[in-house]
């Protein structure tokens, strides 16, 4: 069973499907609260992806142990080791520059993070899944607001959606440095998806003033009341979202 934080080798244990279901489960929960290493997990997704497609056929049969894809992998891993190693001695180096140097350090860290990013990856991580692990469904528990009440007693209601034609389906709680966070997702009746994300404040995630922002195909509009912040993530471009992100401006 892995342990929270994971180790770098839990996180390449993810990326090549050798955990077990509970495992992955766990790792995907932590990975939504934890937006920067889920940036780094999807690379080496991709870049096992890469690999598979680039080793398939005749290759990947081919009995020469240097082009088996585990071997490539370990080896690339080996080199990133090295990289980290390389990355290590340079910050040392920085740190005897001074205070200045590791307060300019921290203003970057502290703006490299844009508003609610923790809500966009668990959209990317749950929302689309149609066989997400939930928490709360309707078949179980009716009421998707007595179910946030149980977890944030004080915070906002729940967005009423309907009248774009979004209804809530399923919930997730996740997890943050600062405390539980929850995911519900909406469905429309073509199987559209938003969901509304809610988290306590933190270093890095202060309350919010209203807006809204962008992240490739998606968009998060997001707020603070109650002591949380909010948000809700769906696709940038469709009709329907735009409308539902319409109803929500005028509930809040």
């Amino acid at each position: 069973m892995i342990s929270l934080p994971p180790s770098e080798r839990d996180l390449h244990a993810y990326v090549d499907r050798q955990l077990s279901d509970a495992d992955r489960q766990t790792l995907e929960t932590w990975l939504a609260a934890h937006p920067e290493v889920a940036r780094q997990v999807q690379d080496w997704q991709l870049d096992a992806q890469h690999l598979r497609a680039a080793l398939s056929g005749d290759l990947q049969r081919s009995a020469n142990p240097e082009l088996d894809p585990a071997f490539i992998r370990q080896t690339m891993r080996q080199r990133s080791y090295r990289h980290y190693a390389t990355a290590a001695v340079l910050l040392i180096a920085v740190s005897v520059g001074g205070l200045s140097g590791w307060q300019a350090r921290e203003m970057t860290l502290s703006t490299a993070t844009p508003p609610m990013a923790d809500a966009v990856q668990a959209y990317r991580m749950f929302a689309v899944k149609d066989d997400m692990a939930t928490d709360w469904n309707p078949t179980k528990v009716s009421d998707a607001q007595g179910w946030l009440d149980k977890n944030f007693a004080r915070a906002n209601r729940l967005p009423d959606l309907a009248a774009a034609g979004f209804k809530p389906v399923g919930g997730r709680m996740t997890s943050t440095e600062q405390g539980a966070a929850a995911m519900v997702v909406y469905a429309d009746a073509d199987g559209r998806k938003l969901s509304f994300y809610i988290r306590p404040p933190g270093e890095r995630n202060h309350l919010l003033p209203q807006g809204s922002r962008r992240d490739g195909e998606l968009q998060a509009d997001y707020w603070s009341g109650g002591g949380y912040n909010y948000a809700v993530v769906g696709p940038a471009d469709d009709p329907a979202a735009q409308q539902a992100r319409q109803a929500l401006h005028n509930a809040i």
